[in-house]
């Protein structure tokens, strides 16, 4: 193989990934020589571990105090996950809660909680910049925004370590999506189906050169359908296109880039499943009728919803629109070789970011009639709202829905008006001589603004649980037969949240920081160190009943026929006079020091220390540390986290076999919101574990693997001083991924294996969610060249993998609302590559 015009700031390397074929990707190196060294030392294709996310610049695996990890493009191919994050759940450290659909997902890394919900203490990167400036957005989640489709060319994942200090709100980790760049000519197709449930995607990539120093790639998807659970109407629909374009110079490239997402999927929420047994030795089970892993509230029925919007006046709002982003970005990349030895490196992109979120919540799941008779009194009548027997009366409550239960949904609607951000981040890097070593130093600086822009239109109705996508909305009325509800709602409001969450963001938040890296390297030894001042200020307006304390509910004629009904006697609205302006500043320092020795070619040992702060956005906004009065934070407060994390280890790679293996220390101080529960928290963490990952290929077999094991614990709550000394909600002891295959050339087999052991839902430590393994499997057959076919089957064994839960202990009726991974299901694809 040929490489020409290596560039002095800019080469392309061999990365191998764990049990995947070498690709070529691009990597940030100081100078051309530097490049050419590095190449030759890696002559076998898995010694070339080559790392360019959370360090200054690429460099061996080996040779860095840093915990990273990669997956190649052909795993994510092989696996066909259901969403972005199946993929993310084969990173090892990282604890990924599967279960949100096609986004929306909890992500966490070594024992760092997931008190609400997202991605707070680790970014989502694209092509080495933020999604999201905060991964935990309310209903704005980093990966509701993120497609991968056949323009991928690997992620890169950064546990602890630099991550705090070459990424602003990192202080977990990075996890970074990078791109094809037309490396290679040729081009892609591909189409795939379902074969047990209803969705056909179609994907294409095409890149390569123009001429020796010009490049492209260019991709994109359409996909429509249920989805991986039957809701009765195309619920996926959407797709995608990325393009880039790469011109190449003496000493240096430069990269414009954009892509347009228009995509809608489902968000799924917390369903209703049976729970018997005890807290300690719960059993799960479906209801009648309604499937924990295969089914949900979203009803080809249950289409529509009558609402206010942000600015008070009447609309209809579109519940089969469920997560619907909509990005338009566009961005630059350059580097440049500036003098001997330096190199300045740009990056930069805007984002014009919109959409919606809207998905349907349980407060409450119980007895129909009862539920009926708690609104309509004794003796209240049931009927049909919607569907074929709407207006019916329903004679036999016990009979609805097959299961004769009724749940009081509060519909998180959110409009997303605006999440637009843009993002530069430019760095200088530099390599000098020193006595028998090497000094590296790395100075630059980040700034971002991002939008925080939506309004939230929740609404409440009645439904019944049902699976199918045949849930229908339920009336109730008084025994007399006077209606108490108009279309399954008692209130145009969070009725069944108290009123509350009527509410409208206009805020903007700037970051910067300046930041510095000093490197020593002498002979097999190196130390580094490297610092981040992070300030920042939130500007902007909120508005809501909240602000003065007092849900804002008013009398209006919601559908126009002249007539006031019940419900309409109870609409949620934002007062005029419910504004209040946010102007607040903040700073912080976040620093590591590491240090790595090279004990053969083969071998390493590393350590290192590192505290990283991360601020909060619009999660502290309606609470106790922001004055709504006069927009300042209260005396004392601090609108940022801090982690701090001990790490070493050993690393080992031994070409066709590789271990790495850390142990870590983190302590974490956090503030937060909990959505569902109202409630704002103030609690300190610890937690100590060990982090493992390995690979294995000899002849036709090859294995990657991994676990991590986890001992974390509450430290302090201030809201509730009970759970201290608890382990925190959700976090498993072990976490751990597989994924054995044999490769016979013309066909390719093999099983990707996930797995957890029990956790608990709330921090009081009653209800376990049980562990539990979910198995994978693929085939792939290549009948001739450029032709390859592909069969996947995602949670084979049909488990249930319960990830969260709402309820601290099982209820009287034994009826727990919770959050199931996916249940079985088979797709097909044809892949041509020319």
């Amino acid at each position: 193989m040929r490489i020409t015009n290596l560039l002095a700031g800019t080469a392309l390397m061999l990365v191998a990934q764990a049990g995947a074929a070498q690709t070529m990707a691009p990597v940030d190196q100081t100078t051309a020589d530097q490049t050419a060294t590095d190449q030759a030392a890696a002559t076998d294709g898995d010694n070339a571990d080559i790392v360019v996310t959370g360090v200054a610049r690429g460099t061996n695996r080996l040779d860095t105090s840093v915990s990273v990890s990669s997956i190649g493009s052909d795993l994510t191919t092989k696996l066909a996950p259901r969403n972005t994050a199946e993929i993310l759940r084969n990173l090892p450290g990282i604890r990924v809660e599967a279960s949100g659909g096609e986004g929306n997902a909890n992500i966490s890394v070594r024992g760092l909680p997931v008190a609400s919900g997202g991605s707070k203490f680790l970014q989502l990167q694209e092509d080495g910049l933020p999604i999201l400036e905060f991964g935990d957005i309310v209903f704005g989640n980093a990966d509701i925004f993120l497609r991968p489709d056949l323009s991928l060319a690997r992620i890169e994942s950064v546990r602890g370590g630099s991550a705090s200090t070459f990424a602003s709100n990192s202080p977990g980790g990075i996890i970074n999506f990078i791109s094809k760049t037309g490396e290679e000519d040729g081009g892609a197709f591909q189409l795939s189906s379902g074969l047990d449930y209803r969705e056909f995607r179609t994907d294409f990539a095409y890149g390569g050169h123009i001429d020796d120093k010009t490049r492209y790639e260019l991709s994109g998807f359409y996909r429509l359908g249920d989805g991986p659970r039957d809701v009765g109407y195309d619920a996926m629909r959407g797709g995608q296109i990325k393009a880039n374009i790469t011109r190449e110079f003496t000493g240096g490239y430069v990269r414009l880039y954009g892509k347009y997402l228009d995509d809608r999927g489902l968000a799924f929420l917390p369903n209703p499943v049976r729970v018997t047994g005890t807290n300690s030795d719960p059993t799960y089970t479906n209801l009648p009728n309604f499937s924990i892993n295969e089914d949900t509230l979203h009803s080809r029925y249950i289409q529509t919803v009558r609402s206010l919007d942000g600015n008070n006046r009447p609309t209809t709002r579109r519940i089969d629109n469920g997560m619907h982003p909509v990005v338009k970005s566009v961005g630059l990349e350059g580097q440049v070789e500036i003098a001997d030895g330096i190199s300045l490196t740009e990056r930069f992109r805007y984002s014009d970011i919109s959409g919606d979120f809207t998905s349907p919540f349980p407060a409450a799941v119980g007895d129909a009639q009862t539920t009926a008779n708690a609104l309509g009194g004794a003796g209240a009548q049931l009927f049909y709202g919607s569907g074929p027997l709407g207006g019916q009366r329903i004679t036999s409550p016990s009979t609805l829905g097959g299961n004769g239960l009724l749940t009081s949904v509060v519909l998180f609607d959110v409009d997303l008006k605006s999440l637009n951000n843009i993002t530069n981040d430019l760095r200088l890097n530099g390599d000098f001589a020193l006595g028998e070593g090497k000094v590296s130093v790395t100075g630059g600086f980040y700034a971002s603004r991002q939008d925080v822009k939506t309004d939230w239109l929740w609404n409440s109705f009645y439904q019944s649980v049902q699976g199918n996508g045949e849930s229908v909305l339920v009336d109730i009325r008084t025994a007399a037969g006077v209606p108490v509800t108009q279309n399954g709602s008692s209130g145009y409001s969070a009725t069944f949240f108290g009123n509350c969450c009527r509410r409208s963001y206009d805020m903007r938040y700037d970051t910067y920081a300046p930041f510095a890296q000093l490197g020593y390297e002498i002979g097999k030894f190196n130390i580094d160190g490297s610092l981040r001042y992070d300030f920042g200020r939130a500007r902007g307006t909120i508005s809501g009943g909240e602000v003065t304390g007092v849900s804002g509910l008013q009398t209006i004629d919601l559908d126009g026929n002249g007539i006031i009904s019940a419900p309409e006697r109870s609409v949620g609205f934002i007062p005029a006079n419910s504004t209040a302006r946010i102007r607040y500043d903040y700073d912080y320092l976040s620093y590591s020091v590491g240090a790595n020795y090279r004990l053969s070619q083969t071998m390493a040992l590393f350590a290192r220390y590192s505290r990283g702060g991360r601020a909060n956005a619009d999660r502290l906004l309606f609470g106790p540390l922001v004055n709504n009065r006069t927009g300042d934070l209260v005396d004392g407060a601090k609108p940022y986290d801090y982690v701090r994390q001990a790490e070493g280890g050993v690393k080992i790679n031994l070409g066709a076999a590789a271990l790495y293996a850390t142990v870590f220390h983190a302590k974490t101080q956090e503030t937060n919101y909990l959505l569902s529960q109202q409630q704002f928290t103030s609690r300190d963490y610890k937690a100590t574990g060990v982090e493992l990952e390995g690979r294995i290929r000899r002849g036709i077999f090859s294995l990657a693997a991994g676990g991590t094991y986890t001992d974390a614990e509450i430290t302090r709550d201030a809201t509730d001083p009970t759970v201290a000394g608890n382990r925190p909600q959700r976090q498993a002891k072990f976490v751990y991924q597989a994924t054995p295959q044999i490769d016979l050339g013309a066909v390719s087999f093999g099983a990707n294996v996930i797995g957890t052991t029990a956790s608990y839902t709330q921090p009081v430590n009653q209800l376990k969610m049980p562990g539990y393994t979910q198995v994978n499997g693929f085939l792939s057959v290549r009948p001739a060249p450029g032709v390859t076919l592909n069969l996947n089957g995602n949670n084979l064994f049909n488990v249930k993998g319960i990830t969260e839960a709402e309820d601290a202990a099982i209820p009287a009726n034994g009826i727990v609302r919770a959050r199931s991974i996916n249940g079985r299901t088979i797709s097909a694809s044809a892949r041509f590559d020319f």
